[in-house]
This record gives C-alpha cells, sequence and structure tokens, in this order.
C-alpha cells in the first residue's frame, strides 16, 4: 500500500484506521472520503478529504486517478439495527456503494478491503467455534447484505483479478468513537456508563455470548490484511477474526473489578436481542492467524483496564 483512499472514513472503524493509516503512510497519501462533514474535524483537516456519496463511482473514479490510489478501503454502510429500520435503504448503500468502489478498482487496479462481519451467519449457522467455511443464512438485511458482499468480492477476483480483501469482525469496541447503530453497541456504551453513572441499563440479556474485538486489534487486522503476502490468502475475502466472546454480566463483572459500585440491569429490544440471538457465540479464526498472520493483543481483562482508564482521563472524572 503507498496511496489509500478510505470511503467512509468518518464512521467507528474508519476514522480509527484512516488516523492509523496516516500515521504508517503520511497524511499525505491517505485520502478520506464520507457522506457528512460535521464530525471529526482534526481528523477532515488532517489531510487530503472529499464530501462524496459512496454509491457514486464517478466521485470516486475521479478520486482515485487524481491521487493515484493503489488500494481502496471500502466501510460504508449501514449496520444491523439501524438497517433493519430501513432494509431498501441498507441495500442500497451496502450493495451499490460496494459496487462502485469494486467497478473503480476493476478499472485502476486497485485492491480492495471489505469489512464482513460476524452477522454474515445465520441460526442455522454452528455457534460454537463457527468454522471458517460454513453455512451463512442470516436472517437481517444487514447479514444478507455482508454475505452478498463477501460474494461479490469473491467473484471480483476470480472473474477480473481484482485483488480483493476482507474480515469478518465480531464487534468492534473503541474508546475513541462512538458506536453507529449495531447490535454490539451495548459493549462500548457500557463502559462510559459504569464511568459517567455507574449503572447501565442494557439491551441484550445478560447471558447473550457475542464474539467482540477491541479497536487497536481490528485496525491492526485491517492494515495486516492489505500487507499480506496475496499468495498466502487461499481464502482471500471475509476471515474470521475474534479476540474474545463473552456476555454483559461477565464484562459488568471485569467493570466491577475497577468500579466496585457498577450495577447493570437490562431493558430488552427484542429487534437486537434477535439478532444476536441468530449470531454465533464464538468463532474460529485458525485461516486468519495462519494465512496472514492475524494475533490480537487484548482479552476481556486488559480491555477493560483500558477502556476504563482512557474514558476516566479524557472525562476528567
Amino acid at each position: 500500500m503507498q496511496r489509500i483512499l478510505i470511503i467512509g472514513a468518518l464512521g467507528q472503524l474508519g476514522s480509527e484506521i484512516a488516523l492509523e493509516c496516516r500515521r504508517r503512510y503520511g497524511a499525505e497519501n491517505v485520502v478520506l472520503t464520507d457522506i457528512r462533514n460535521d464530525v471529526n474535524r482534526p481528523l477532515i483537516e488532517g489531510g487530503p478529504f472529499y464530501l462524496v456519496d459512496a454509491r457514486d463511482g464517478k466521485a470516486i473514479d475521479e478520486i482515485v486517478r487524481r491521487h493515484k490510489i493503489d488500494t481502496i478501503y471500502h466501510l460504508a454502510a449501514l449496520l444491523s439495527a439501524r438497517a433493519e429500520q430501513d432494509p431498501l435503504g441498507a441495500w442500497n448503500l451496502n450493495i451499490n456503494g460496494l459496487i462502485a468502489s469494486l467497478e473503480v478498482a476493476r478499472e485502476h487496479g486497485c485492491a480492495v478491503f471489505t469489512p464482513s462481519s460476524i452477522g454474515a451467519f445465520g441460526p442455522t449457522t454452528p455457534k460454537q467455534f463457527t468454522p471458517q467455511d460454513t453455512i451463512q443464512r442470516p436472517t437481517s438485511i444487514y447479514g444478507v447484505s455482508k454475505v452478498s458482499g463477501e460474494l461479490l468480492c469473491d467473484y471480483y477476483h476470480h472473474r477480473w483479478d481484482v485483488d480483493t480483501r476482507g474480515i469478518r469482525f465480531p464487534g468492534v469496541i473503541s474508546n475513541l468513537t462512538p458506536p453507529g447503530g449495531g447490535t454490539t453497541d451495548y459493549a462500548v456504551e457500557i463502559y462510559y456508563e459504569a464511568v459517567r453513572n455507574k449503572h447501565y441499563t442494557c439491551f441484550l440479556r445478560g447471558d447473550t455470548y457475542l464474539d467482540m474485538i477491541y479497536m487497536p486489534d481490528a485496525v491492526d487486522a485491517a492494515i495486516a490484511i492489505m500487507e499480506a503476502d496475496p499468495s498466502a490468502l487461499r481464502h482471500r475475502n471475509a476471515f474470521n477474526i475474534a479476540a474474545m466472546s463473552f456476555c454483559p454480566e461477565e464484562q459488568a463483572a471485569y467493570i466491577r473489578t475497577h468500579i466496585p459500585e457498577f450495577t447493570i440491569s437490562y431493558a430488552i429490544d427484542p429487534v437486537r436481542q434477535a439478532i444476536a440471538d441468530s449470531w454465533p457465540d464464538c468463532m474460529e479464526d485458525y485461516a486468519a492467524r495462519v494465512e496472514w498472520g492475524f494475533t490480537p493483543r487484548y482479552d476481556l481483562a486488559s480491555m477493560t483496564a483500558d477502556m476504563i482508564k482512557t474514558i476516566t482521563d479524557r472525562e476528567g472524572v
């Protein structure tokens, strides 16, 4: 990777990948786009930025030509809970936006990173140590679009030799950017509420297990797979990755080791609970570890300690 375009750069994942890519490759070599420009002014003003709809292939093509882009991170999407509120809009953005990037990459020989998700699985998928290659019959429009995206990326690679690569992310936990409408948002919100109010009301059941990853490991993975030797990538797209699996009750217990008075209660959101129940408890990620060296650094204990310290220091609590 020499010159990088990040589409959807102001979202939870995009903003932190953008920061790290600019740190590693130089701000002038990392071009950002998003459909909005009313947040994260330091990131917008820290290097090239364009206000662009991810579905606008002509605008993306022009940026790729102008900046001689060789790698595209396509991160624009509606996430699981928000997608259920607008299924047609989610399909339009998640699929037509991806096709726009793939077409530009086909024309200009760019590599493309596309995130998939634990949401690409469904209730008939094995829930324990979900294999890399297994049945995928999701029951949410977000999951349907993610499976379709995985297949599209495979198709563009096999049909036109586009260098497509991707990861099936679990829930991503960040201490920098707020969550954006996903089923695993509780796992981020709980830390902020613990520091601010010593209490959190969770929208999932306390015994709901889901895979998670801390943002520093997620960012490292997104960059590592694009830097990997392509000849070593047998799967190439949609690698399972996971760093930890836990439920809200376990997360609350770890928080109490730092904030003993913390309490948790529950007000179940039936839509998000149904989505979570259709996902695996934990994924097997052997392929990612063998094919491109995925090695997470954080577990629930170390992530909890870092999240609470960072939020406490930032908010002066």
